[in-house]
């Protein structure tokens, strides 16, 4: 490539409330600059919210994202009970947290699957993918459905967990154990992955805090930082689980720090399922006051955040959604610069912004289609092909 040419990404992720946009500056193959662009595409959700019952906003919200799609649900209900001062029932408090323990599980299946593909490791991508079925079966066995469960309501859950399904549960947790665990050996002791994650795409603990970066992309960088410990709910402060935390910063610990989680995950599911009282589901609530609220919720991306303000009619007067990627995707005006393209892909994609199947991506120079998304996954492989040559002699 010639100097300064312009690889534009994107924009795509129409599923997001944040579609990005990516203009790599680069030279030769090393990229000297970035600029991000977001907001492509509006759904009007908050507008569309304040238009709807406190009941019915929790199925609108639970449509923000596909792979969490209880995470923002979540955290909408969170933020309805701080509002109406409302006491949620324990029974209640244990299911959310193994409906959002499951939901961590097979979200960071399918982003370690993806990475997979991206590095040429497509083994991983469908070994991660096969293993992702088995929460999506026992999703469905909770509750109907394989995505979007709607199991959250303002006061309590939708569906109970019959004591029938527990050995289910149980089982499925052993397995994914197993099947996790020789993942994490495959993953952490392949010398080729060492050398093409480590060291790429630093975000150091300053830039870390900087940025404000959320979930597994600041954890990576030796940021402490974790909502269900540093303000409890559910019934996060009831079972002893770790926050994990790694100090590189790379890709390398990005991953790890999604291979431990998911292990914490079968960790809390199954002393939730040990603990879990028995009770009442739901608090049912009546009516919502005049007043405000604030919910959050630890997804698996970093914590979302939803504020509610209410009038004391059947509908909230103001609905404001923050969602993680929309502060870790700034994080990549400092991780891309300085790697070379073959490395950008993977970089950009490891704040696990949840991509879409209509992404467009295309490199041009003098006014003609050098490469596309295809062509430059391959570069990506290709790289790392090299690297398990040169480990080989």
């Amino acid at each position: 490539m010639s100097k300064n040419t312009i690889i534009p990404i994107g924009p795509y992720h129409p599923l997001q409330e944040e579609p990005e946009f990516f203009k790599l500056q680069v030279e030769g193959e090393r990229v000297v600059g970035v600029e991000i662009n977001i907001g492509y595409n509006h759904r009007g959700i908050e507008q569309l919210c304040e238009q709807k019952s406190y009941d019915q906003v929790t199925y609108v919200v639970e449509r923000i994202c596909g792979i969490c799609s209880t995470s923002h649900p979540f955290a909408y209900v969170n933020a309805v009970e701080d509002l109406a001062k409302v006491v949620v029932p324990e029974r209640a408090l244990y299911i959310r947290t193994i409906i959002g323990e499951l939901e961590r599980i097979h979200s960071h299946l399918l982003w370690l699957g993806l990475a997979g593909h991206f590095l040429g490791y497509n083994t991983v991508f469908m070994w991660s993918w096969k293993y992702r079925e088995i929460v999506l079966n026992i999703f469905e066995q909770i509750s109907g459905n394989r995505n979007h469960y709607a199991m959250m309501k303002p006061g309590g859950v939708r569906r109970d967990i019959d004591k029938e399904d527990i050995p289910t549960i149980l089982k499925g947790m052993d397995e994914l154990e197993t099947k996790i665990t020789m993942l994490k050996k495959a993953i952490m002791d392949d010398p080729v992955l060492h050398a093409r994650l480590k060291g790429v795409g630093v975000l150091t603990k300053e830039e870390a805090i900087n940025y404000s970066a959320l979930g597994p992309v600041a954890r990576a960088s030796g940021v402490k930082i974790d909502v269900r410990k540093d303000e409890p709910y559910a019934a996060y402060d009831k079972i002893d689980w770790d926050i994990i935390v790694t100090e590189n910063g790379d890709l390398f610990d990005k991953v790890v720090v999604r291979i431990l989680e998911k292990l914490e995950s079968i960790k809390i599911i199954r002393q939730c399922l040990k603990k879990i009282p028995s009770g009442e589901i739901d608090a049912k609530i009546k009516e919502i006051p005049p007043g405000e609220g604030i919910g959050r919720h630890e997804a698996p991306r970093g914590e979302v955040f939803h504020y509610i303000r209410s009038d004391g009619t059947n509908s909230p007067v103001r609905h404001k959604v923050r969602a993680p990627s929309f502060m870790n995707v700034a994080t990549n005006n400092t991780t891309v610069i300085g790697t070379n393209v073959a490395d950008a892909v993977i970089v950009l994609a490891a704040v696990d912004p949840c991509y879409c199947c209509t992404e467009r991506l295309y490199v041009y120079q003098d006014h003609k289609k050098v490469m596309d998304a295809n062509e430059l996954i391959k570069l990506s492989q290709e790289r790392t092909e090299e690297l398990r040559k040169k480990l080989v002699v």
